[in-house]
Order: structure tokens, then C-alpha cells, then sequence
């Protein structure tokens, strides 16, 4: 094999890397003529092969090292989550990934110590564990929850004071000028920033959870101060945009009577007021809102307007209730003797309120039979009094009285019951000439001469008596006259 020929063999096998067996031949044939085989192809040959071995051991080596770095590792001071496996008296076992499980003592639990472990946390919770050791004399990774707690408490009391968020909670103390919070780290609230605003009142505040604004945070002082007033106005003005822009007029809704004034009242609709005026309380005329409502109260209230631009709502209540002149026909009529009380005095007459809340008039003229220029000559507020109704009308919304009539009606039955009782009452019957006539008719002379008799000795008697009491004595005639008298 010539010399060119060989070369020609040893250029097409050197990109194989995994022909051992051709290399060999190649060898062979070289080895039959040593001097026509030079030595640099063996050479480039071994290089090939080393080249080939080394090509093969780089990927796995690449791959062994991105494997390695996929693996976190712990490292003292990281927060990191786990998995609670077991609970017993040495503490809680965690596993916290990476075929590794990590121990928190029991003084590493909770901020409280008397709490028992299993009321802290259960067997498959998945909790966050902070890194206090990787290794202790055993070889045990050193975890501790109430730290990583801790940690969470300081992140979350930062991001709110950066975000300007509200956060939320429980006021365990009372101390000088504020309120000692628990947020997992101590926070103070001064007495100037809870919404009472008064010192008085911040005991009532301890065992709430209450809004709060972040206003300062100190890690390494341990510091956080923090206001509930600013978190209540804050908590108010959104409720009162959200509120206020979900009102509609006609809408009924359900408030709450926040303060009462002479003029009417004043409701949280949720973070808005509206005002309820004292006219639209009740179908009745009211004097003070008082009558018919108090602070505290929830109450249903219809919407009658709303300005946006100033931010004021005008609230009704008398329009969902009943209204008493719907069946005012039904109940009263004309010619009716009904009962009221005088509820107030005009210069025209005295308006009463009678059964279910319906005013009528009384007009001055029909107060008395004499002439009346002013309500109060006859009336006061607050009689009770009889009228007799004149008219009806519901959809005026008027009703006519007469206390004048209704008294001379009263006044003639009145009589009528006296003549009565009169006549029912009297000790000895009248003894009149026509009796003493039918007498004479129906028995004779003897009937009428002992009536004539039994006349006499009561005469007789009368003139007696007043003999005994000096008593001037009286003719037959004024005898004769008070006989038939009675």
C-alpha cells in the first residue's frame, strides 16, 4: 500500500471517535512496511483518541454539575417552609425538603409558653420554620417557628408602612398615653391616635381587634408606632365614596340614627349621614324627633334627594309607613261622634288628633255657641275633647270638626237621662184631678173621698211640722198647689 493511500486510511478515520477496530487495522497494515509508515499519524491518532474520550466526559460532567446547583441549600438565618411530621415531648419534627427534617424544641414554638405543643400546630401542617442551626452536636438542623414568626410579623409591619395598607389588631394592654397592640411584635398606639381621642375611655379598647395605620418602624429599636383614628377616617371615607356612590333616590335602606337634633335626625347609611328631617318622621306633626325616635336606633329610610356636589342626601321615613288617611272613609263619617286630643292651637281654630294619627279642624266657629275669636277662650293642648264630624275628605287630606254641636248634642241627651232618672226616682206618684176623675169612674165615690182623705192628713202634717219650726202657717190654696206639685 503506498504511502498516499495510507494517509487517504488515516484522514477518513480520524473524525471517528468510537471505531476502535479500523484504527487497529490501520496499525496492521502499517506494521508491514515500518519505513513507509511514518510516525505522526500514530500520534494524531492517539490525540484522536483522547480527544474522543475527553468529548465523552465533558457532557456528564456538565450535567453532574447543573444537577448540584439545583439543590438549595440551607443556610443559618433563611425562612424557609416545611412540613410537620411528628410531635412528641423532644419537640416538633419538620420536614423542610431535600430529604431533610429539622427539629423545633418546644421553647422555639410560640410566643407562649404555656401553650401546649399540639395546640400550636398539627401533624401535616405546612408552617414556616426559621434556620437557627444546620448542624448542632448531633448533627440535627435547629429550626424555630416562633422566630420565623417573628421575622413574618417585622416583613408585614413593613410592607403596610410602605404601602400605606391597613392592617388589623388586638389590643392587649393599656398602658400610660396608648394602647399596647399585638402584632407577633409589640406596637403602640398613643392616646392621641385611638378615635375616641379621650384617655377615659381606652380601657374598653383592650381584648379588640382594632384598624391601624403604620406611622413608624424601627427594627433595631423594636419600635412600631401605629393609629387607629387615621385607620377609622380612612376606613369611613371609603366606605362613604362606596356608599354614596351606590345610592339611587326612591331606594329604601337600613340605617342607623348616629345623632338627633331639634329639626330632625341625622342616619349612617353605611359611612354617609343623610338627614331625616322631623316633617318626614311620622304622618303626624311631631315637636321633637325624640317622640317618635332615639340615638341607637336602626330604622328604614327611603331616599327622596341626593346632591353629589355637596355631599348631602335627604332621607324620608313617613312614606313607607302606613298611611292612616288611605282608609279614613272607612272609619269615620259625617254626622260621627268621635274622641281626640287637641294637639295644637292656629289662629283660625284647634286642630285635634283622633284615633290613628288624622288631624282635623275644629274652625273657631264651630268651638261654641258664643262667639269665639281665639282657640284657647274654649280649648287647651292637650284636652281631650268630643267632636262631631262635618266632613271627609281623604284626598285633601282634610277633616272637619264641630266641638259645638258635639256639646249641645251631649248636653240635650244629658237632660233627656236627668228627666228620666227623675221620674224613675220619685218616692210618691203625683195625684193629679184627672186621676181623681178616672178614679171616680172606674170606683166610685168611695175611692175619691179616700184619695180627698189621704190629701188632707198630708196637709195636715206639712202644717204640723212647721208649727213645730215657726214656721209661718200656709193657706189652703198654696197647700192645695203644692199637692198637685208632687
Amino acid at each position: 500500500m503506498s504511502v498516499e493511500n495510507e494517509n487517504e486510511i488515516v484522514e477518513d478515520a480520524a473524525p471517528i471517535t468510537e471505531t476502535p477496530p479500523v484504527v487497529d487495522a490501520v496499525i496492521e497494515e502499517g506494521a508491514a512496511s515500518e519505513e513507509s509508515v511514518p510516525s505522526p499519524p500514530l500520534a494524531e491518532e492517539a490525540a484522536v483518541q483522547e480527544a474522543a474520550a475527553s468529548t465523552e466526559a465533558e457532557p456528564n460532567t456538565g450535567a453532574n454539575n447543573d444537577y448540584s446547583n439545583t439543590l438549595p441549600t440551607l443556610n443559618q438565618g433563611d425562612v424557609v417552609k416545611g412540613v410537620v411530621v411528628h410531635i412528641d415531648r423532644e419537640g416538633v419534627l419538620v420536614d423542610v425538603g431535600m430529604k431533610s427534617e429539622g427539629l423545633i424544641r418546644l421553647n422555639e414554638l410560640s410566643r407562649d409558653a404555656a401553650l401546649q405543643p399540639e395546640e400550636v400546630v398539627h401533624v401535616g401542617d405546612q408552617i414556616d420554620v426559621y434556620v437557627l442551626e444546620t448542624e448542632d452536636k448531633e448533627g440535627t438542623l435547629i429550626l424555630s417557628k416562633k422566630r420565623a414568626d417573628f421575622e413574618k410579623a417585622w416583613e408585614r409591619v413593613q410592607q403596610a408602612k410602605e404601602s400605606g395598607t391597613i392592617i388589623s389588631a388586638m389590643v392587649s394592654d393599656r398602658v400610660k398615653g396608648g394602647l399596647v397592640v399585638d402584632l407577633g411584635i409589640r406596637g403602640f398606639v398613643p392616646a392621641s391616635h385611638v378615635a375616641s381621642g379621650s384617655k377615659a375611655n381606652l380601657d374598653r379598647y383592650i381584648g379588640q381587634s382594632i384598624p391601624l395605620k403604620v406611622l413608624e418602624v424601627d427594627k433595631e429599636r423594636r419600635k412600631v408606632i401605629l393609629s387607629h383614628r387615621l385607620a377609622v377616617e380612612e376606613e369611613r371615607q371609603h366606605r362613604k365614596e362606596t356608599t354614596f356612590s351606590s345610592l339611587g333616590v326612591g331606594q329604601i335602606r337600613r340605617g342607623h340614627v348616629r345623632r338627633i337634633t331639634e329639626f330632625g335626625a341625622f342616619v349612617d347609611l353605611g359611612g354617609v349621614d343623610g338627614l331625616l328631617h322631623i316633617s318626614e318622621m311620622a304622618w303626624t306633626r311631631l315637636k321633637h324627633p325624640s317622640e317618635v325616635l332615639k340615638e341607637g336606633d336602626d330604622i328604614e329610610v327611603i331616599i327622596l334627594k341626593i346632591d353629589r356636589d355637596q355631599n348631602r342626601i335627604s332621607l324620608g321615613r313617613r312614606q313607607i309607613l302606613p298611611d292612616p288617611w288611605s282608609d279614613i272613609a272607612n272609619r269615620y263619617h259625617s254626622g260621627q261622634v268621635i274622641t281626640g286630643t287637641v294637639s295644637r292651637l292656629v289662629p283660625f281654630g284647634a286642630f285635634v288628633l283622633v284615633e290613628g294619627g288624622v288631624e282635623g279642624i275644629i274652625p273657631n266657629s264651630e268651638l261654641s255657641t258664643r262667639h269665639v275669636s281665639r282657640a284657647n277662650m274654649v280649648v287647651n293642648v292637650g284636652d281631650s275633647v268630643e267632636v262631631r264630624v262635618l266632613d271627609v275628605r281623604p284626598d285633601e287630606r282634610k277633616m272637619t270638626l264641630s266641638l259645638r254641636q258635639a256639646r249641645s248634642e251631649a248636653e240635650t241627651q244629658r237632660e233627656r237621662q236627668e228627666i228620666e232618672q227623675h221620674v224613675n226616682t220619685r218616692e210618691e206618684p203625683r195625684f193629679t184631678i184627672g186621676d181623681a176623675i178616672r178614679a171616680q169612674r172606674e170606683n166610685g165615690a168611695d175611692f175619691l173621698t179616700a184619695e180627698l182623705d189621704e190629701s188632707k192628713e198630708r196637709r195636715s202634717r206639712r202644717r204640723r211640722s212647721r208649727t213645730r219650726h215657726n214656721a209661718p202657717e200656709r193657706s189652703d190654696e198654696e197647700n192645695d198647689a203644692d199637692n198637685e206639685a208632687g
